[in-house]
């Protein structure tokens, strides 16, 4: 049975896992409110990590609702997506985008990386 939490494992959390996607050369997915970057990884599932910029959403109350809605995108795609660590990082604009509009983007994108980052 798939589980569908949103747990530890699939977080970037220190500065090393961010920097090893850095180092990576890795690929880039962007649209217009935010950018992706993709680098293959030894871990067994999917992982991602937030970058959102106080001048890229000024209010705390924008940037977790940015990633609250990225969060779920992904936890509900977790399953599909192949075993490599992700960095959101959020471009000017992001804060005045609907939910609607980042859920939309966000599919758009995990299909883009299911298709170019195949296991």
């Amino acid at each position: 049975m798939k589980t569908y939490a949103y747990k530890r494992e699939l977080r970037l959390l220190t500065p090393a896992d961010f920097q090893s996607v850095f180092d990576a050369r890795p690929k880039k997915f962007s649209c217009r409110y935010y950018t992706i970057l993709a680098a293959k990884s030894n871990f067994d599932k999917p992982r991602l990590g937030f970058t959102i910029s106080k001048k890229k959403a000024r209010f705390a109350v924008q940037r977790n609702k940015i990633k609250r809605v990225a969060r779920d995108s992904f936890r509900l795609q977790q399953h599909e997506l192949p075993n490599v660590d992700m960095v959101f990082i959020a471009k000017q604009g992001i804060a005045l985008a609907s939910n609607e509009t980042l859920r939309h983007e966000l599919e758009y994108t995990w299909k883009k990386i299911k298709r170019h980052m195949k296991s």
